[in-house]
């Protein structure tokens, strides 16, 4: 039987020099871009204003990527960022929290919703679902080509060894003894949300149902990862599943609301 996966996957794709092309940028950019495909063609499909899709691209992206900074530093390490803030600025330098980009996303569709489209935000979200589960899946497969974010030790024939994780090598590769680690970035990049049983009919169920899978799965996830940043060690919750909780909250908001929501504002 397998014992476990040794990854030793170089996070740079390619190199031209000075130039670096790693495999966590691309896979936020093609997240981006296939959102933005499956959203035009969707939008198309309902009859809706050409020029719709390429609005809302240009609110998803800078709001996704401007939030998911802000979280990171705000949430995680602010005692650095707050006496360092123009190294917030320093995007390639890593660091982006999913539980600001969220934040950030639902605010600027609220905006884009009262300008644009003029229909309820859930409405828009309802509709935005599939492409965010597939954004997701590409962050989460940027952080496996990475190795980071990964989970405690297992003795599950898939734990992952993530040798080239500075992490990994000080806490799981001491005295000659090698601890293969859940791959947590599989196990949430495995969520995809989709249409059934005509459930859009009812404004807000499908944003409200995959809140809940997603964060709620983010919530118990959270037990088996490492610590992302030193104050989170010995916290009975973490970071993100604090931050997690009032998206479950909304969502659960969301379904039981969802039969009384109308289309427009």
């Amino acid at each position: 039987m397998l014992g476990s996966i040794v990854w030793d996957v170089d996070p740079i794709l390619l190199r031209l020099g000075s130039i670096e092309l790693r495999w966590y940028g691309l896979m936020w950019g093609l997240g981006f871009i296939l959102a933005y495909e499956m959203g035009s063609r969707l939008f198309k499909k309902e009859g809706h204003p050409d020029d719709w899709a390429d609005k809302l691209f240009v609110y998803c992206i800078v709001s996704a990527v401007v939030g998911a900074r802000l979280g990171h530093c705000l949430f995680y390490e602010w005692d650095y960022y707050g006496s360092h803030p123009l190294e917030i600025l320093k995007i390639w330098k890593g660091g982006l929290a999913s539980h600001g980009g969220v934040f950030a996303l639902i605010l600027a569709l609220i905006w884009y919703s009262k300008k644009v489209t003029h229909k309820s935000v859930w409405w828009l979200f309802d509709r935005l679902i599939p492409a965010v589960a597939v954004v997701c899946a590409c962050i989460r497969f940027g952080n496996l080509m990475n190795s980071e974010i990964f989970g405690y030790p297992t003795d599950l024939p898939w734990g992952f060894e993530f040798v080239r994780s500075r992490e990994w090598q000080e806490l799981y590769n001491q005295n000659g003894v090698a601890q293969a680690c859940h791959p947590t970035q599989i196990y949430e990049m495995s969520w995809l949300a989709y249409y059934k049983f005509g459930l859009q009919k009812r404004i807000g169920l499908i944003t409200g149902v995959s809140l809940l899978i997603f964060f709620g799965a983010r919530l118990g996830l959270e037990f088996i990862k490492n610590p992302q940043v030193a104050e989170e060690v010995g916290m009975t919750l973490n970071i993100g599943q604090w931050l997690s909780i009032p998206l479950i909250l909304l969502g659960i908001y969301l379904i039981f609301t969802s039969g009384k929501r109308k289309e427009a504002f």
